[in-house]
């Protein structure tokens, strides 16, 4: 039986080489090079978190900062580098929630059917 730890490291590994990983990190490469592109990133990222934070909290965020976020985001959608990297993130991100559905099936599988059951019935 294969130890899942090393199953793991292979899975980093195929994900490290896999061209989808490559295309982030070549976009990532490209925005970081660029001084304006980074300056433009990094604020929306900032607003981003900081956003998201607020909400965490339990904070409410004003109509303004919302208004800020939206401009914000109008103008890196308008940075083809920008939006090339967001792309590129997005298209990881949707590998890694399928390998984590992967990874997590026997989970489901076992615990599935009592979640069922223990269902109030109506």
């Amino acid at each position: 039986m294969a130890n899942v730890y090393d199953v793991a490291y292979d899975l980093e590994k195929a994900l490290r080489n896999s061209d989808d990983f490559q295309a982030l990190k070549k976009n990532y490469d490209e925005v970081n090079n660029s001084p304006e592109t980074k300056v433009l990133f990094d604020k929306f990222r900032d607003i981003q978190v900081a956003l998201q934070q607020k909400q965490m909290a339990g904070q409410e965020v004003t109509q303004e900062e919302v208004e800020e976020a939206q401009n914000l985001f109008a103008e890196v959608q308008q940075n083809e580098t920008i939006s090339k990297l967001m792309a590129a993130e997005q298209r990881m991100s949707m590998i890694i929630n399928e390998i984590n559905k992967i990874i997590t099936k026997p989970l489901e599988e076992l615990y599935g059917p009592m979640a069922e059951e223990n269902e109030p019935q109506q």
